[in-house]
């Protein structure tokens, strides 16, 4: 049996037989195979994820649905939409729609068709227009930062949201309120094996343009980020280059300045370049083991971009200051230990920025507090998750789950069953699972998991995970909903799937094993203190205000409250929320673990229909009443189809009702009444006819009726929204024999008179009462009027054309208004508009013409520039100059020789290693690079030492070589070719030693402006066995600018050149630690003084 004709299968679930879980998959299958993929259980919709696009969104499928009532179209997800809206709408019903589903099942894509039709339905107006585009732009954006692809779902959402959407009394949005729950920050750090990372760090890599990339200081690849997964970087079907550049467009709509945008990505990159902070273990004088940062290139980078003391962050993550009553004591942190911290840090700034941003949207979408809002609520929060190996974050989101389930209970089975009970309707309890011992097991106040979670985190001495377990296993002991490896080991039960540190809950959507290790660190969510003071001293507008609690004079010893009563908090709040608007249930099911369009697991399905509970809600469904309403507002909807109730009824309400309903020819077992309100129980049929007579003049009028409808509703729009509509009865008295109105009366009726609320006009008489005593009524407006005391019939006729002239000449004046309104927009604005045009392009004439005049010289030192007269040709005239400068340089690059060419790009390369890093580097920018320094031509037995096929020599110079031993110094001759490093004697010109640049691991070098330099090598290497070598060069800036560039050439790879004081040699099986310090004379001189200290420390005064 089906509601439609033609229609797939059965539609509602509620009329399916047998009533049984087999022909309910059968049904669910077929809609399915023949991309039907919504069904009804009443007013609850099933949504089955198709994995695929279907053609039945879009303007013209809501244009249908807006239409019609629930039940008169094919199940779809704009039906539900629709209801909720016009009950928010027509009866003033806060609504909310709740969508709840596994993970991958389309609860994301079901909350963005519902915001989409609301957005499309909702009315139109600049301002309106608006205020819906923030609301709608606002998805993509949390999507961004709140989504990741999951081994379940390419676009799982990662937080909970709900989203309150306020309307005005006409049912215009005026904004809304977006809560975010518990956004999983542990996938910052660490991803499953098929999983990525929030969408947000792909999209920016992929996504942004190549100066942005430079400014954030960030590469293109993925694999050079530690917390990317490096095998998962892209998803089908997902282009995050272009989701990018939406993102960065739905900000700019929402309210976003270009300013704040531009710090939101900043803190981004700052999470990526946190994760490639190397930390290595070290050891204190003391011997007691510390850590330390490997390389401070990625230090010095969140320095320069964020506005931190990167000295103060090194310090910050290999220690930890405790504060005690007399002093601060610091602890050094060993390398997991502030490898924790670094995690800890990158999660909590990330976490903290997904806050702001949603704080930043809902301060764009705020409505004021002096206005009358209607509320309809949109939840999208994430499903209940199994996984392989369950944490912290999937038992807080289970729970969460649990208590929407514990929601979907009391307001649809439960509340159900007991409103028949107060209604006095006899009824036929029908059992259901009532999930409220789980919840309790969790969230009790005082016995209950999350509080004795709370309890050990706060109490003192030893507190693990150990002793948390032992706690749970200890009071649970014997509760039917819990399980653990002690619980079962005292029945003598045997699983070898429990695991000595794991505990069981059964759920409404079955068992679910969660691993305790993690649970206190987790649930504790704490960041020491010397970070949040850090990051409240950066520079950075947007990262200080993330961390107020790091600002000294609001610092607290309070505890904050733990991650688990926070999100237990939340969640009771959203109850109270949910419970106090009128619930709409999107159910989603995924049909299949693969996400393939078109399969369908029957296994899978009928495990979330069971743990969804759809065979009892149609069970209470079928047992019930479908459509019940107060006496009192059904009264006053349909009083005015019976001759019994209108115009006027002194009876009760419910003696009223019965004899609206009873000229339905409704059965006995159709039909209940209550002590306050009437039931029906199929409302397809009667409601539907009920509607139809009192909107006669609809466009679902039957074809021969439609002249008649089509004047009346003409006439009938003049009475008001407030009145009622007509009696049917009266439709063939109102129409003159043997024919429908003119034409020109229906026409003008029909298109003029839409807002015209108020007026009164004239009502026949039935066509029954006799000639003589026929009179007009006068219809005031306002439900129970009575009529006036009879007139004589002249009298009245006269009356009558009094008040049709004068709705005649309201209507013309209308239909005027609206011909001048429409002149203006076509023709008058059009003027204004070339009008506006040609002004602008003559003053751009004039910009452009007056720019040509007065263009700076071609020198491209000269970087001046006129300035815009104007502040609209500001972005062209910035682009203008770009394009200015490119042109001059180019030019200037056409005049270079080949080896004029090579030059400079050897001095930008110098200024790439050295610029702000050395002292000597400003020197040597104005003095051209020689390469030779010892007459090289005229002494053949060097060049005989390069060999033939080397090519020529790059750099030959004096240096001298620092003895590792005992700090003398000697003279050799260097010469650096495409290969090697070749050190010889200075009298003997013999070759001392060869070095491959295959070989060379890396360049130390100081700030000063001395020309020390020590040459790393690699241990695997013959010549490297012997140990690393220290120089004194008077060109170092040449020397290692060209060693650099050889190196590169060679072997394809970067040379480490690291600027530092303090390095350590390899002196044979031993390394020496170097530390150079500066004399009076600052390297100037060139002179170097060399003292060891120990048998492993060597001090150089330069």
């Amino acid at each position: 049996m089906t509601l439609l004709e033609g229609s797939v299968g059965v539609e509602d679930l509620v009329l399916l037989e047998p009533l049984e879980q087999g022909p309910l998959l059968k049904n669910l299958q077929l809609r399915y195979e023949h991309k039907e993929i919504y069904t009804y259980i009443g007013n609850v919709l099933i949504s089955v994820n198709p994995y695929q696009q279907l053609p039945i969104y879009g303007p013209e499928f809501i244009a249908k649905y807006q239409d019609y009532t629930f039940y008169e179209l094919e199940p779809h997800i704009y039906a539900l939409a629709n209801v909720a809206y016009q009950s928010l709408r027509d009866r003033d019903r806060d609504q909310c729609i709740l969508i709840t589903g596994e993970s991958g099942a389309g609860k994301t894509e079901a909350s963005k068709l519902v915001m989409s039709y609301v957005a499309a339905v909702c009315g139109k107006g600049e301002q309106v227009n608006s205020v819906k585009e923030q609301l709608l732009q606002s998805n993509p954006v949390l999507e961004a930062f709140g989504n990741a692809k999951t081994i379940r779902n390419n676009n799982s959402s990662r937080f909970g949201k709900y989203m309150d959407i306020e309307f005005d009394f006409k049912g215009f949005p005026l904004g809304g309120v977006i809560t975010n729950y518990l956004l999983e920050k542990s996938r910052v750090v660490k991803q499953l094996e098929g999983e990525r990372n929030f969408h947000i760090f792909y999209q920016l890599l992929a996504g942004a343009e190549a100066d942005l990339l430079k400014a954030l200081k960030l590469e293109r690849e993925t694999r050079c980020y530690v917390y990317l997964n490096r095998k998962v970087s892209t998803v089908d079907g997902m282009d995050d280059a272009s989701n990018f550049k939406a993102v960065q467009s739905a900000m700019a709509v929402i309210g976003f300045s270009e300013e704040e945008i531009q710090q939101v990505l900043e803190v981004t990159a700052l999470v990526l370049k946190l994760g490639n902070v190397e930390l290595a273990g070290e050891f204190q004088a003391n011997g007691i083991s510390a850590s330390g940062i490997c390389d401070g290139r990625g230090i010095q980078e969140i320095e320069e971009m964020m506005g931190l003391n990167s000295e103060e962050l090194e310090k910050a993550l290999c220690s930890r200051t405790m504060k005690t009553a007399k002093e601060n004591v610091v602890t050094a942190l060993n390398v997991i230990q502030a490898q924790y911290a670094r995690d800890a840090l990158a999660k909590n700034i990330y976490s903290r920025l997904f806050n702001w941003i949603v704080n930043r949207i809902n301060e764009s979408i705020k409505v004021g507090t002096g206005e009358k809002k209607k509320v309809m609520g949109v939840l999208d929060i994430y499903g209940f998750e199994i996984l392989e190996d369950n944490s912290f974050e999937q038992f807080v989101i289970n729970y969460c789950n649990e208590k929407l389930q514990q929601v979907f209970i009391q307001m649809t089975l439960k509340e159900e069953q007991e409103e028949y009970e107060r209604e006095g309707i006899p009824w036929t309890k029908v059992d259901y699972f009532d999930n409220g011992v789980i919840c309790n097991l969790i969230e009790h106040n005082q016995r209950g998991i999350l509080a004795m979670l709370d309890e050990e985190c706060l109490r003192p001495g030893v507190v693990n995970d150990t002793t948390f377990l032992a706690k749970l296993n200890h009071l649970f002991s014997k509760h039917t909903h819990y399980e653990s490896k002690v619980t079962q080991n005292a029945q003598r039960q045997y699983d070898r799937t429990m695991g000595l540190s794991s505990f069981r809950i059964c759920h409404y959507a079955g068992k679910v094993t969660y691993n305790v290790n993690g649970f206190i660190d987790k649930n504790n969510d704490l960041l020491f203190r010397d970070l949040s003071q850090v990051m409240w001293k950066a520079r950075h507008p947007l990262l200080q205000s993330l961390f107020p609690e790091g600002d000294p004079k609001q610092a607290s010893l309070k505890r904050p409250p733990t991650a688990g009563a926070q999100f237990k908090s939340s969640v009771a709040i959203l109850m109270k929320n949910l419970y106090s608007k009128n619930p709409n249930y999107i159910r989603c099911i995924k049909p299949n673990e693969y996400q393939q369009r078109g399969q369908f697991s029957s296994e899978l399905v009928a495990v979330q229909t069971r743990y969804l509970g759809l065979l009892e809600n149609v069970r209470v469904r079928r047992a019930g009443y479908a459509y019940r309403q107060g006496y009192r507002p059904f009264l006053e909807r349909y009083r005015l189809l019976s001759r019994s109730t209108w115009p006027c009824w002194n009876g009760g309400d419910r003696e009223g009702v019965e004899k609206v309903v009873g000229e339905l020819s409704l059965s006995s077992e159709e039909l209940a009444f209550g002590k306050t309100k009437v039931f029906i129980r199929s409302p397809k049929a009667p409601m539907t006819e009920l509607e139809f007579s009192r909107c006669p003049w609809s466009e679902r009028t039957r074809q021969g009726d439609k002249g008649v409808c089509t004047t009346l509703a003409g006439e009938a729009r003049l009475l008001g929204p407030p009145g009622p509509p007509f009696h049917p009865a009266a439709l063939s008295a109102a129409v003159p024999p043997g024919g429908a109105a003119a034409p020109e009366t229906a026409a003008a009726g029909h298109a003029h008179t839409e807002d015209l609320p108020g007026l009164a006009l004239p009502l026949p008489l039935p066509a029954d009462a006799e000639e003589p005593d026929r009179h007009l009524h006068l219809v005031s407006g306002q439900h129970g009027t009575s009529a006036p005391k009879p007139q004589p019939l002249a009298l009245q006729k006269k009356r009558y054309g009094k008040i049709k002239a004068s709705a005649l000449l309201i209507q013309a004046f209308v239909r005027g208004w609206k011909a001048r309104k429409n002149y203006r927009k076509y023709f008058r604005s059009g003027a204004a508009l070339t009008l506006a045009n040609f002004i602008y392009k003559s003053i751009t004439r004039k910009f452009l013409l007056g720019l040509k005049d007065n263009l700076p010289s071609t020198n491209i030192l000269d970087k001046t520039w006129p300035a815009a007269p104007y502040k609209c040709f500001h972005t062209a005239n910035q682009e203008l100059r770009q394009l200015f400068y490119r042109w001059k340089c180019k030019k200037f690059r056409d005049r270079l020789s080949l080896k004029q060419v090579e030059n400079l790009r050897e001095k930008l390369s110098a200024s790439e290693l050295f610029k702000d890093k050395k002292a000597s580097y400003p020197q040597s920018v104005p003095i051209p690079f020689r390469g030779d320094y010892i007459g090289l031509q005229g002494n053949p037995k060097l060049q005989k030492l390069k060999g033939g096929a080397e090519g020529p020599v790059l750099v030959a110079d004096t240096v001298k070589k620092v003895n590792r031993g005992n700090g003398k110094t000697s003279s050799r001759i260097l010469l650096l070719t495409k290969r090697h490093v070749i050190l010889t004697d200075t009298k003997k010109s013999q070759a001392k030693t060869v070095i491959g640049l295959d070989s060379v691991a890396g360049v130390s070098v100081t700030s000063f402006k001395d020309g020390l330099f020590s040459l790393h090598l690699n241990e695997i290497s013959s010549v490297g066995s012997k140990g690393d070598f220290l120089l004194v060069s008077e060109h170092v800036i040449e020397l290692l600018t060209k060693m650099y560039r050889a190196v590169l050439d060679a072997t394809q790879k970067q040379l480490p050149v690291t600027v530092t004081e303090d390095f350590s040699l390899r002196f044979k099986e031993s390394s020496v630690a170097v530390k150079v310090i500066q004399g009076p004379e600052g390297g100037r001189n060139g002179k170097l003084s060399c003292k060891k200290k120990g048998s492993r420390c060597l001090e150089v005064t330069v």
